[in-house]
């Protein structure tokens, strides 16, 4: 196959729905000449019954991102489906109820201790995880929400995402000299399931639709994906530590 990734060997996370962000780069990338290797956690029956939707049959491992067994025995179970790995992609995140929806001043500390691990270590643990399949020229992606401004009913996942975009720049600085480059996709609010599970979100769709520059589709996720496909190519050597916005120019201007 040809392709903007022909040839290339991808670990992807976060496939729940075929409406997710992960899935379309899933997707793209199969069309683009990858060969793909999705993670599942929990319900793995439904990212198998998803992952027949893509264009080719992709399998499906089992990974809790939290879990230190399941990641020291990542690298085994990617190599019964490919020889290495060019990419990984994350994206997961997650946080109790308690640290969303205006909660802020009043969340425990367990359940931000949860949120934390999920959304923001998750994303060295994967990348150490999977560091012995890779090589120079890989590359290693994930997706945040701008985390330079406090938004409504983000509360403590807008911190998680805030650590997540220090993480990656962290990463890029000591995976450099490895070759091996880490950056990050800001795109706009989406409807995904993440999305459903944050009371007031409505809030980031009506800001969006309206204000932002480009306008905004907020349930197309192509154009995000895209941006972590070009990232995880070839045509991005020399770029590491950064966040590449995806969400119709609305970053750029006055709120």
């Amino acid at each position: 196959m040809s392709g903007l990734l022909a040839g290339k060997r991808l670990l992807v996370t976060g496939v729940i729905t075929d409406a997710s962000i992960a899935f379309s780069v899933a997707k793209l990338a199969q069309e683009n000449g990858a060969q793909v290797v999705l993670t599942g956690y929990g319900r793995l029956s439904l990212v198998e019954r998803i992952a027949k939707r893509l264009p080719q049959p992709a399998p499906v491992i089992e990974l809790d991102v939290t879990n230190a067994e399941q990641l020291a025995g990542l690298p085994d179970k990617v190599r019964e489906h490919v020889d290495g790995l060019d990419g990984v992609v994350h994206s997961i995140g997650f946080a109790p109820q308690s640290c969303l929806g205006g909660g802020f001043l009043d969340a425990p500390w367990e359940d931000v201790a949860t949120a934390l691990h999920v959304s923001t270590y998750s994303y060295k643990s994967l990348a150490m995880a999977a560091l012995p399949l890779m090589s120079p020229g890989g590359a290693v992606v994930g997706l945040t929400f701008d985390a330079t401004k406090a938004w409504p009913v983000y509360d403590w996942m807008g911190v998680a995402k805030a650590g997540l975009e220090s993480a990656s720049r962290y990463l890029a600085a000591h995976l450099g000299p490895k070759g091996i480059r880490s950056n990050l996709v800001a795109a706009g609010p989406l409807r995904t399931i993440a999305a459903k599970s944050i009371p007031g979100f409505e809030q980031f769709e009506t800001a969006w639709t309206e204000r932002a520059p480009l306008g905004w589709n907020l349930t197309d996720q192509e154009p995000a994906a895209r941006a972590c496909l070009a990232l995880l190519s070839d045509w991005f050597p020399a770029t590491t530590g950064e966040i590449v916005h995806v969400d119709g120019g609305y970053h750029a201007v006055g709120a």
